[in-house]
């Protein structure tokens, strides 16, 4: 097997924002660990594209992040193929609305398992080989962690909890790993649609009047990664300004 300058494990990797960052990624020399809960075409075609331009770089796995021994499991498959982890991106998400008179247990333990309790224990799972070789850990949060959005409050608890975790993980791996987060706004339209007067609102209320594109979320997680070395704890507001409004 050929060597690497860099490994990266991105889960939630297979589509929208994580096959972003999988691309870009890998396009400036990572090999990559592309993480999907289920085998799927996506991860496939994507996986394939990537193998093309560089034999051997890639690994596709699957897990439910939700098992308590996903995230160790999905750790020693990235290691047994490529014997090191430079970097690991907690991409993987759910995102759903639990209103107060209807939000179950079950629903907070489902958000929080994925959002919160998965990026932790992988970041445990990963710490002794990020320290290893000076790595970084980048977390997607959300400008709803914290900036309360109606109807979503375990969600938007979830992704807060995530964001605090980013400043103590920093705290907890330094000096030798760096832990930030990135907390996208409006990126990509949600999957089950949005109506056009809550499009142009949203818009509105965004001071450069554009939605992001995954390749700037991709673009910044590379630069935490690589390029912001005196930066630890810190989440980046990629969201157009939205939050100044």
């Amino acid at each position: 097997m050929q060597p690497f300058s860099k490994v990266a494990l991105i889960t939630g990797g297979a589509r929208r924002i994580g096959a972003a960052i999988a691309t870009y990624l890998h396009a400036r020399g990572y090999a990559v660990a592309v993480h999907a809960h289920h085998a799927s075409q996506a991860q496939a075609e994507l996986v394939a594209a990537l193998e093309a331009k560089r034999p051997g770089s890639t690994l596709a796995v699957q897990a439910d992040l939700r098992e308590r021994d996903a995230p160790a499991a999905l750790m020693a498959r990235c290691l047994e193929r490529f014997q090191r982890l430079d970097a690991l991106v907690n991409n993987a998400s759910s995102f759903y609305p639990t209103p107060l008179a209807e939000a179950t247990p079950e629903q907070w333990d489902d958000l929080f398992a994925l959002n919160a309790r998965a990026p932790f224990f992988l970041a445990q799972a990963a710490a002794p080989h990020l320290r290893a070789q000076h790595g970084a850990i980048v977390n997607i949060t959300d400008l709803y962690a914290r900036q309360p959005l109606a109807q979503h409050p375990l969600y938007c608890a979830s992704k807060s909890a995530l964001d605090m975790l980013t400043r103590t993980l920093a705290l907890e791996l330094a000096p030798q790993v760096r832990v930030n987060a990135i907390a996208p706004g409006a990126i990509l339209w949600p999957e089950q649609g949005k109506s056009e007067p809550a499009q142009r609102a949203l818009l509105a209320r965004t001071p450069l009047a554009r939605l992001g594109t995954p390749e700037e979320v991709a673009s910044t997680v590379h630069w935490l990664l690589d390029g912001a070395e005196y930066v630890t704890g810190h989440t980046v507001q990629l969201d157009g300004g939205r939050g100044l409004t």
